[in-house]
């Protein structure tokens, strides 16, 4: 296939790449400050439109649930943008008031599209109205978060810290239902929930990713995985399942063709 984004490279690296929720339609991002949207049909993938943020590398970009809405974080702003597709509006969000963080980086849209979840520093999370931007509710993990995943309900987040634990909270009453210990990690970076919520993959510095069926999590404090995959030799930075929940995909940014179906 033609490059997704060959009408307009990007003249930085790519922080994201997506598609969207509904639509044959695919979003780059990245630290040439700029999003831009494709018209993914394999044979010349015509750029529908590109929005440059002035002096806003990106860090990451994610569309709303229903695909309305395009949400950026920088690399080191305290602000971030939600770009309105309907109305073609740029919005900028300059503070969300109560909430102290000096930057916003990563975040999760909850599968059905009335949250937004802001990882800050030292185990805060904060949960955001996706409708106004305005904080909920402000969550307290041990340690450093480093990757969360919204349940495909909505219901719980799982959320994996930098010391290797995997915090999961109910959503509604914003408390910790269970924590368990990833099996070996050395270092929690990213987790996946399968959309049909039978798994849940977990990966970490070392490169390894378990694998283990969600009853489990919920249940034992030193859950056995169901397989380990060692495929990677760098940290794995990005765990993902196709939508049936047959394929899972594993990278790392720190070697070069490092992705591996599983």
């Amino acid at each position: 296939c033609l490059p997704a984004n060959q009408e307009r490279l990007s003249g930085g690296r790519l922080s994201t790449v997506q598609f969207h929720p509904s639509a044959q339609v695919i979003l780059t991002a990245g630290l040439d400050r700029c999003v831009s949207l494709f018209q993914v049909d394999g044979i010349k993938n015509p750029k529908i439109q590109s929005i440059y943020l002035e002096g806003f590398p990106i860090h990451k970009a994610c569309f709303s649930a229903d695909g309305e809405q395009v949400i950026a974080t920088g690399t080191h702003h305290k602000m971030f943008y939600v770009y309105d597709m309907m109305g073609g509006s740029i919005i900028p969000v300059h503070q969300v008031r109560g909430m102290e963080e000096r930057f916003v980086r990563d975040f999760e849209v909850s599968p059905d599209g009335s949250l937004m979840l802001l990882t800050g520093t030292s185990g805060y999370l904060h949960l955001l109205s996706m409708k106004t931007k305005e904080l909920i509710s402000t969550m307290k993990a041990n340690g450093r978060c480093t990757a969360s995943a919204f349940t495909p309900d909505s219901s719980k987040i799982y959320t994996y810290s930098k010391e290797g634990e995997v915090f999961i909270w109910d959503v509604k009453s914003r408390k910790c239902l269970h924590k368990f210990e990833d099996e070996g990690s050395l270092g929690g970076k990213c987790i996946a929930v399968s959309r049909n919520n039978q798994y849940v993959a977990c990966g970490s510095t070392s490169g390894v990713v378990n694998l283990y069926t969600t009853e489990v999590c919920l249940r034992e404090k030193n859950p056995k995985p169901v397989k380990a995959i060692m495929n990677l030799v760098t940290a794995a930075t990005s765990v993902t399942f196709n939508p049936t929940t047959e394929i899972l995909a594993v990278a790392s940014k720190g070697a070069d063709e490092a992705v591996k179906l599983v």
